[in-house]
């Protein structure tokens, strides 16, 4: 990323915009219609497939969120796919921010070359990790005032609860990680939280722990079922635009044949005035 600007400053101008929607690239191979580069190899096609997607939501997404999953499950070829995804957001929808859904998190010397991979070979503008090992191992990527880093605070799974909702002076483990993040992480400015759309009283109470500027990446509003207006108003009542909103599946997926990206279109416009709405 070479924009002349960081991040947080792209987002914030999509904020200033009303643009909060992110489109989850998530793409499974077994998914993608027969017809995209049928005699191509799995990796190429999920390219181009992510390709269609994104010019056919360009405009309308803040930003674009492939999952490193499901290109490291492609293999040796995998990198190479997720690569030239982020080279086709980039061209189809030059003003969106790319985040990398990857989870990184581990002793400081090993968070270095996950940012080496994730800011300097691929170009991700911002990155998803876990706070488990503390703010000294995450100084790697707290130290790129570029990028952003999103923790993971309050996840969107059924199951986030078992250690998240974990008391410690009376108040839930989430809360002290949004609320570290917050005081003592965040020295760059290039801080952000997720915190699912699943869990709107959770996520009231974070955007009440943090800065309204702070931007909170919030997944789950498609397929996982995750309450938008609800997500919305939490933003709204705090005095906060910094959020975004993120589908993937329902997307992604919204038609299981050829005309898939004018469907991801129609989806992405349908949760973009739901988002608008409620805002």
């Amino acid at each position: 990323m070479d924009r002349g600007e960081s991040c947080a400053e792209l987002l914030a101008e999509h904020f200033a915009q009303g643009r909060h929607l992110v489109v989850g690239l998530d793409t499974d191979p077994e998914r993608i219609p027969l017809s995209v580069l049928p005699d191509a190899e799995r990796a190429e096609r999920v390219v181009e497939f992510n390709r269609r997607i994104v010019a056919a939501t360009a405009g309308l997404a803040a930003a674009y969120k492939p999952n490193a999953a499901f290109y490291e499950a492609l293999g040796a070829d995998g990198f190479r796919a997720l690569a030239a995804t982020i080279t086709a957001i980039r061209a189809e929808a030059p003003g969106a921010a790319v985040i990398l859904d990857a989870k990184r998190g581990d002793i400081g010397s090993t968070n270095s070359g996950y940012v080496t991979a994730a800011f300097d070979r691929l170009g991700a503008d911002a990155l998803t990790v876990h706070p488990y090992l503390g703010g000294e191992a995450l100084a790697p990527f707290l130290g790129r005032g570029d990028r952003l880093v999103f923790v993971l605070a309050r996840t969107s799974n059924p199951g986030a609860g078992e250690f998240q909702d974990l008391l410690a002076d009376g108040v839930p483990l989430y809360r002290h990680v949004a609320r570290a993040v917050a005081r003592d992480w965040n020295a760059a400015g290039n801080c952000g939280l997720v915190v699912g759309a699943t869990y709107p009283d959770e996520l009231r109470a974070v955007r009440e722990d943090v800065p309204a500027g702070m931007p909170i990446l919030i997944p789950g509003a498609g397929a996982q079922g995750g309450d938008v207006a609800a997500a919305v108003a939490a933003n709204r009542e705090a005095g906060s635009d910094a959020y975004l909103i993120a589908a993937s599946r329902s997307i992604l997926y919204a038609s299981g044949g050829e005309n898939f990206a004018d469907a991801a279109r129609t989806a992405a416009e349908a949760l973009n005035a739901e988002i608008r709405a409620a805002a």
